[in-house]
């Protein structure tokens, strides 16, 4: 799906994504990849460029690996000047804990850049 390089993006996304996967994961790991999702449309709206038409694409793909749930997330974007990384927020700071917040829902998560922009993408289980 494509959101607006935008605030509510991120916006969109969640309620998109909640409403395809609502069905299919269970309500658990729902929370956990619409959090994650949010925060990486949300990153890439404040800190990257758009794709052409001013939109970040979400993707997402489920499987079963073992017995259990996986679903991998990939947020594109335009690209920003260094790599995504969590920060160290204090307790007062308003912001900087999206990809922390990634890190511990994730059972891991990468970066993958190309000639057109950035995937940020995680995994979830």
């Amino acid at each position: 799906m494509v959101v607006p390089h935008h605030a509510r993006g991120a916006q969109q996304a969640r309620h998109r994504l909640a409403a395809a996967l609502a069905d299919a994961v269970t309500p658990n790991l729902l929370a956990d990849v619409v959090s994650v999702a949010a925060e990486l449309v949300g990153n890439a709206v404040r800190h990257a460029e758009p794709l052409p038409g001013g939109v970040v694409r979400l993707a997402w793909r489920l499987r079963v690996v073992e017995s259990k749930q996986v679903i991998e997330v990939r947020v594109t974007d335009g690209g920003a000047p260094g790599l995504p990384r969590p920060r160290t927020a204090g307790a007062e700071d308003p912001d900087g804990r999206g990809l922390t917040i990634v890190d511990a829902l994730a059972v891991r998560w990468g970066v993958e850049r190309d000639g057109l922009g950035q995937s940020v993408w995680a995994e979830l289980s």
